[in-house]
């Protein structure tokens, strides 16, 4: 569980992932159930209110202060250098606990850690089948799915600061889920996208008891059918959504596992898996067809890492 006071409960939850993972999703059930036990009567959610809800701590206005200039006009490395203060002003603002979304790595940029530890209270990491997430980041971003193999396996990757955003470090798919997954740490709760999908009640569930949230099974259910996918993506065609940027169509696409078998041709799968196999063997995302008995051994190697990442399964 996250690490709080009890009669003080302070720091950030990162609710963090690799782009198109299921990072919204997950920020919409929290924002739903938090509103369901507050108001018994609560029927529906404002997309608008998830963003709202959750904190951005790329928000470039936020770096300016601590920078002694305007921060459009700050170096990648003197954005680095500020971050950790950006994020420790957060959590020193906050009435209480505070949801920030990212897509950082939990690594460095510059030599200066992306994740404030001080600041924060835990997180909860959404990971997903890089298979999928190939062919929804694709669709985002307005490239091709070669493209987005290749930004995938790119290690190091970002995306620099822009007039109102700083950057981001993802790094590669692979280094991204390694950053937050690879050592023990019982605030820190990692989560198959495809779990919420299959098991959603006792995956949220788990969620929720993560970040010390008590509700009961009704209130469980009404929230994730308040953000079941498919109502999602109704709201943003009826009122759009603040996150979606302009090379995609919509934000919510299709909120489904196994697209890949569809759409990837078996070199896309074949160039994946070469890029990303042991990081695929954990979360048992390699088709049958494509393992190795080298990735078959990493696997076996990394089950003991379901447990202690509090793998939902």
């Amino acid at each position: 569980m996250i690490n709080i006071s009890k009669d003080n409960p302070r720091g950030i939850v990162w609710i963090a992932s690799y782009p198109r993972s299921g990072n919204t999703w997950t920020r919409a059930f929290i924002n739903g159930l938090t509103r369901i036990m507050e108001d018994p009567d609560a029927e529906d959610i404002d997309l608008g209110s998830v963003s709202q809800w959750s904190v951005s701590e790329r928000l470039l206005t936020r770096y300016t202060p601590f920078l002694g200039k305007p921060a459009t006009a700050a170096t990648p490395a003197e954005i680095a250098a500020v971050r950790p203060r950006v994020q420790a002003s957060i959590a020193a603002a906050a009435p209480g606990i505070v949801f920030v979304k990212t897509h950082n790595a939990n690594g460095k940029d510059f030599g200066v850690p992306l994740i404030n530890k001080a600041a924060s209270a835990g997180a909860i990491y959404i990971v997903r089948n890089p298979l999928d997430v190939a062919i929804s980041y694709a669709a985002f971003s307005n490239a091709s799915i070669d493209e987005a193999i290749r930004t995938m396996a790119t290690e190091g990757w970002g995306i620099q600061s822009t007039a109102e955003s700083a950057r981001v470090i993802s790094g590669s798919w692979s280094q991204n889920v390694a950053s937050w997954t690879d050592h023990p740490n019982p605030a820190v709760l990692a989560v198959r996208y495809e779990d919420m999908l299959d098991r959603p009640d006792s995956t949220f569930a788990r969620i929720a008891r993560h970040i010390r949230l008590k509700p009961n099974n009704s209130q469980i259910r009404r929230a994730v059918a308040m953000t079941d996918f498919d109502r999602l993506r109704a709201g943003e065609a009826k009122s759009g959504f603040a996150e979606k940027p302009n090379t995609a169509d919509t934000f919510f696409r299709a909120g489904r596992a196994g697209q890949w078998q569809e759409t990837l041709s078996p070199e896309q799968v074949a160039t994946i898996v070469a890029d990303h196999g042991r990081m695929m063997a954990r979360f048992d995302y390699i088709p049958p067809e494509y393992r190795t008995a080298a990735q078959d051994g990493a696997k076996r190697l990394d089950s003991a890492a379901k447990g202690r990442h509090g793998r939902s399964r």
